[in-house]
């Protein structure tokens, strides 16, 4: 396939951009040689551009599969905002919308089409892939394609299949968080041609990490903000806690708002646009928010409990000083998060019955007969379900968690999906339609005057965009939309704001239902070990830089120096004499066998334990005392 641009002038003619990022060309030339190849970039290292410029570069199309709707409709809108044609599909889309997406792209109507997973092995999608001139298969987010990591995904398996009906087309698998093993894992996945990495370190030099152990959290928080000016984001683990710290915040004089997805899409989007803007100083926040977010003069993330593990952490904290600009990422810490985490770790993994039971209620709610369903998507409420089937919340999300893991089901959030037409009659069939209708025909009229290029491709549309110029109600330009497609004059599709419930299998009988429960065993026991990943981090008085980049494959990294333990900043400060009492009775806990941090610290009241860590730390750093390998500490 020849090469018709050079990258760099891609790069300036569409982004405007003087030159690439570091690593970012040489991904681009070993694309662009046909080389399968693997690029690993922390958050905010540029990891679209690697696949978007070589897709501009050759003739054809590029083929880009990722888990993430909201990011995909972000990128689809910003290429073409930028005028380069480009598409996606993913659920909730009707079966006509997706049909007539997979011919323009056969036609040569996009340069990038982004598809997410499920979508991949339906066969009208395998059929169309066949008829197209593929350039380039990107697969984002490609950590998910790896029982070894943090977030599997099942349907990211089908990818290599496409290899088959693609056989001279590269690969492109891009992540931002990924351990040697799982790197060695996505390479096999996907059937990689040759061993061809690329890899950025993880080195964060202006990132300060630190771990406080703090009982009062929250004074804690109103403390570090106060003193860190700048843009910051918070993580809750709750969507009630996100609102509650919102509130203490405000009530407190600092600018702050709420985030989480069980918001409606527009207030999301409001409140995102707001922050990103600087109207609003921090967001609190679930992790689903700053995926895809691009704001580099972040200067604090504060991470009130600990996440399940060092990739999800690695992930949120570095979305902290991506300018280059000195910025500080803080966990709040109490021994009883390792415990939480603990807990909610065995909630993650029910029952069989009970994913049988959640299974079999999931048929009735769908009204779906057995033998039924493969590829059909559902408008889903979680918690309407939970009322409706009388169970209980949390069960009930890992057992849905579950059955996308074992490949029976694919679950997306609210994708706030605007209504979309098409107008497929001919211009004498409308001009006949709006003689006979006078109201359809104002309607018609602002429809094919508000946005061009309707009558060629499904185009979003707002009903109350149209009704302000129609001077009609909403409601009516809805009914007036759906009765011109019952006309067979256009396409109609209202707008979806709930999340969608895909089965990505024919419905079984629950009894039928077969989990594997070696591979269920297998999981378990790597997100095990991945929170106590999480908790060591926490809890060893070592260079927290140095923590995270041996975790992530950079053993050999120098002190960062500047983060809490380099800095010393929990170094005692406490007079002698209460100084060595709190030592005494560290030794005497010690005295029998090594303990792990948090056993220690169950010694002594909770008032005591920021205490406590303080003089722990500094007892380590004089090597009055050490701390192994696990964690556990012991007398020298």
């Amino acid at each position: 396939m020849p090469l018709q641009h050079e990258p760099l002038h891609i790069l300036q003619q569409y982004w405007g951009y003087a030159s690439f990022r570091p690593l970012q060309e040489d991904i681009i030339r070993s694309v662009l040689a046909g080389r399968d190849t693997l690029a690993l970039l922390p958050t905010g290292g540029g990891k679209s551009i690697c696949y978007q410029v070589p897709a501009l570069c050759k003739e054809g199309i590029c083929l880009v599969v990722s888990p993430l709707i909201a990011l995909m409709k972000d990128q689809v809108h910003n290429l073409q905002q930028r005028g380069i044609p480009a598409a996606a599909i993913f659920s909730g889309m009707s079966r006509r919308e997706i049909d007539i997406v997979f011919e323009n792209a056969c036609n040569g109507a996009y340069k990038l089409l982004y598809l997410s997973p499920e979508r991949l092995k339906t066969d009208l999608a395998l059929a169309r892939i066949q008829r197209m001139n593929v350039n380039l298969l990107a697969v984002d987010e490609a950590h998910c394609v790896s029982q070894w990591g943090y977030d599997f995904r099942p349907p990211y398996l089908q990818i290599a299949d496409l290899r088959a009906l693609l056989p001279k087309v590269p690969i492109l698998a891009l992540t931002a968080t990924a351990t040697s093993e799982v790197l060695k894992d996505i390479r096999e996945k996907l059937a990689f041609r040759e061993k061809n990495v690329f890899r950025q370190s993880f080195v964060r030099a202006n990132l300060s990490y630190s771990v406080l152990y703090e009982s009062k959290k929250r004074e804690k928080l109103l403390d570090i903000l106060r003193n860190v000016p700048g843009t910051g984001i918070v993580y809750a683990r709750s969507r009630g806690e996100t609102k509650e710290i919102a509130k203490l915040l405000t009530d407190n004089r600092l600018s702050a708002d709420f985030y989480h997805a069980g918001l409606a899409p527009e207030e999301r989007n409001a409140r995102q646009e707001a922050w990103i803007a600087g109207k609003t100083r921090i967001i609190v926040c679930t992790n689903a928010f700053g995926m895809g977010i691009d704001k580099p003069d972040v200067r604090v993330v504060v991470h009130l409990t600990l996440p399940d593990s060092l990739e999800a952490y690695f992930q949120e904290a570095g979305r902290g000083g991506r300018d280059g600009q000195k910025s500080y990422a803080t966990l709040l810490y109490t021994p009883a998060d390792a415990e939480a985490l603990r807990f909610h770790l065995q909630l993650a993994f029910p029952p069989v019955e009970q994913v049988r039971k959640v299974y079999q209620a999931l048929g009735s709610y769908t009204q779906l007969a057995v033998g039924a369903g493969l590829g059909e998507s559902f408008d889903f409420d979680l918690q309407h379900f939970c009322a409706a089937f009388k169970l209980e919340h949390a069960a009930t999300h890992a057992a849905l968690r579950l059955l996308e893991q074992e490949g029976w089901i694919a679950l997306s959030d609210a994708t706030g999906t605007p209504a979309r037409a098409f107008v497929t009659a001919s211009r004498e069939a409308l001009y006949d339609y709006q003689i006979r209708n006078k109201q359809a025909d104002t309607v018609l009229k602002v429809l094919l005057r508000a946005y061009p290029g309707i009558n060629a491709h499904f185009a979003d549309i707002s009903e109350t965009y149209m009704s302000q110029y129609a001077k009609l109600p909403p409601d009516v330009i809805r009914h007036m939309l759906e009765t011109a497609q019952r006309e067979n004059l256009l396409l109609y599709e209202p707008r979806k704001d709930k999340p969608q419930l895909i089965f990505t299998r024919e419905r079984v009988a629950a009894e039928n239902l077969t989990i594997d429960l070696a591979k269920f065993n297998f999981r378990k026991q790597r997100a095990e070990e991945r929170v106590e990943l999480a908790i060591r981090y926490a809890e060893t008085r070592r260079c927290r830089s140095q923590q995270l980049l041996a975790y992530f494959g950079e053993p050999d990294s120098p002190p960062c120096g500047i983060c809490d333990v380099c800095t010393g900043r929990n170094k005692s400060d406490l007079s002698v004499g209460v100084f060595e009492s709190y030592e005494r009775k560290i030794r005497q806990v010690l005295a029998h066998e090594p303990l792990p941090f948090e056993e220690i610290l169950k010694a002594f009241a909770q008032k005591r334990h920021e205490t406590v860590a303080q003089v722990i730390g500094y007892l380590l750093e004089e090597e009055k005392i050490v701390q192994d390998e696990d964690g556990k500490i012991s007398l020298k």
